[in-house]
C-alpha cells in the first residue's frame, strides 16, 4: 500500500515517525500503516456513549485503530500503548513530534503498578487522587507492556487512571494500557467536546465516541515521583495546594529544577489558535476578539466577538470553558484574541500555563 506523502504531515513529522518505526525494528510498509494510509478518503466513524459504541471503541482499540475519547480532562486520541504501530499513528494523526512521550491509562491503581514503579509518595498520590486528572511519571518496571514509541526511548512512564465512566469502561473492555493524548492537532487547542475532535482528524482516526462535554476541560496535572523529590512537571485539573497537602512539602517545578522534558505538555508553543493571544489585557484592542475573566468591562457582553471564562470568576467554570471558547473566537478569524487576567489560584496555575504557551512565539 503507498504511504502517505511527508508533505501531508508538516514539519518532517512523516520522517519522525518513520525514523521511530525503525528505532523499534519495523518498517512502515510492513503491517503498520499510518493514519493518512488507512483513512484516505474516508471519514471518521462516530459512536455513540452506550454499551454498543463503548464495545465497538474497545474492539477497533485491540485492531490497533486510532479511536477519540472522552474523558473528565478533556477528548484523547487513544491507540493501544503497548503497539509501536499503533503508537505510531497517535504521532501520525497528530502530527506530533516523536519525542513526546505520551501518558498511558489504565483503569485501576492495580494495573498501573505492573506498569511503574510506585515509591511512597506516588502510592500517596495515587491512592488520593486516582481516579481522577493526575498523572504520574514513574520508573518503568520490568513488566511494563508500554512500548518504547510511546515513552519516547525513556526509562520512565506516565500513568493515569481517569475517571470518566466511559474511558473507565472502554479500558476495562480493552483490557491493555491505551495511550491517549489530546484529540487534536499537535500544538494547537485541546478538544473538549466530539465537534472538536472531528474539526482537527476527522479521516484522520477511525472513530470518535461522543460522550459530551468535558468537565475539568484542561489536561490533568503532571508529577514525577522519579528521586523521592516529587516535582510538578505539568499544572492541571488536580491544584497544586492538594498535592502538597498530600505530600507534605512544596513542589518544585521541573523547570526550576533543571529537569529535561520527560512528559507531554512541555513545549513553548503548545495549545495555540490559528489567531496570535495576547496576555493581560484588561480591555480589547480595536480589531481583536477578547476572552475575559470575571466582571465584564462595560459593553463588552454584548458584543459577537468577546466570550468570558467565568463572569463571577470561578476558576473551575473557567477551565471547563477554556478551550471551547478559544476555539469559537478563534473560528471568528481574528489576528489576535485578547485575554483577561486570570489569578495564579488553585486551577488558575494550570489555566495560566495553557495561556502562556498559547501565546510563545511559534
Amino acid at each position: 500500500m503507498p504511504r502517505g506523502r511527508e508533505s501531508d504531515f508538516g514539519e518532517g513529522s512523516y520522517s519522525l515517525v518513520v525514523n521511530r518505526f525503525r528505532s523499534i525494528g519495523l518498517e512502515p510498509d510492513d503491517g503498520c500503516i499510518l493514519p493518512q494510509d488507512l483513512r484516505s478518503g474516508l471519514g471518521t466513524e462516530r459512536l455513540g456513549a452506550d454499551a454498543q459504541g463503548i464495545a465497538r471503541a474497545a474492539e477497533l482499540l485491540r485492531q490497533g485503530k486510532l479511536v477519540a475519547l472522552p474523558t473528565e480532562t478533556v477528548y484523547g486520541l487513544a491507540a493501544d500503548a503497548t503497539s509501536g504501530a499503533a503508537v505510531a499513528g497517535i504521532y501520525a494523526a497528530k502530527e506530533r513530534p516523536s519525542f513526546n512521550p505520551l501518558i498511558a491509562h489504565l483503569p485501576d491503581l492495580a494495573a498501573a503498578r505492573r506498569q511503574g514503579l510506585f515509591d511512597a509518595n506516588a502510592l500517596a498520590l495515587a491512592k488520593a487522587f486516582w481516579p481522577g486528572p493526575l498523572t504520574l511519571v514513574v520508573p518503568v518496571s520490568s513488566a511494563c507492556e508500554v512500548s518504547d514509541l510511546a515513552r519516547a526511548g525513556l526509562a520512565s512512564v506516565a500513568l493515569r487512571v481517569p475517571s470518566h465512566p466511559i474511558a473507565h469502561a472502554v479500558l476495562q473492555a480493552a483490557g491493555r494500557p491505551i495511550a491517549a493524548p489530546s484529540a487534536n492537532r499537535s500544538g494547537r487547542v485541546s478538544t473538549t467536546s466530539a465537534a472538536h475532535v472531528l474539526a482537527d482528524l476527522d479521516s484522520r482516526i477511525d472513530a470518535v465516541l461522543d460522550g459530551g462535554p468535558t468537565q475539568v476541560g484542561v489536561e490533568s496535572t503532571i508529577v514525577a515521583c522519579l528521586d523521592g523529590a516529587p516535582r510538578l512537571l505539568r499544572p492541571g485539573g488536580v491544584p497544586r495546594s492538594a498535592i502538597e497537602g498530600v505530600i507534605g512539602r512544596p513542589l518544585v517545578l521541573a523547570g526550576e529544577a533543571g529537569m529535561a522534558p520527560i512528559s507531554p505538555g512541555l513545549l513553548a508553543s503548545h495549545y495555540a489558535p490559528a489567531a496570535r493571544v495576547r496576555l493581560e489585557a484588561e480591555t480589547p484592542e480595536r480589531g481583536e476578539a477578547w476572552l475575559g475573566f470575571g466582571p465584564d468591562p462595560d459593553g463588552l457582553a454584548a458584543t459577537s466577538h468577546c466570550l468570558n471564562l467565568s463572569p463571577s470568576g470561578d476558576l473551575t467554570e473557567a477551565a471547563a470553558n477554556l478551550f471551547g471558547y478559544l476555539r469559537r473566537l478563534d473560528a471568528l478569524g481574528p489576528a489576535v484574541i485578547a485575554i483577561a487576567p486570570v489569578p495564579m489560584l488553585g486551577l488558575g496555575e494550570a489555566i495560566n500555563d495553557r495561556l502562556r504557551r498559547a501565546a510563545a512565539p511559534r
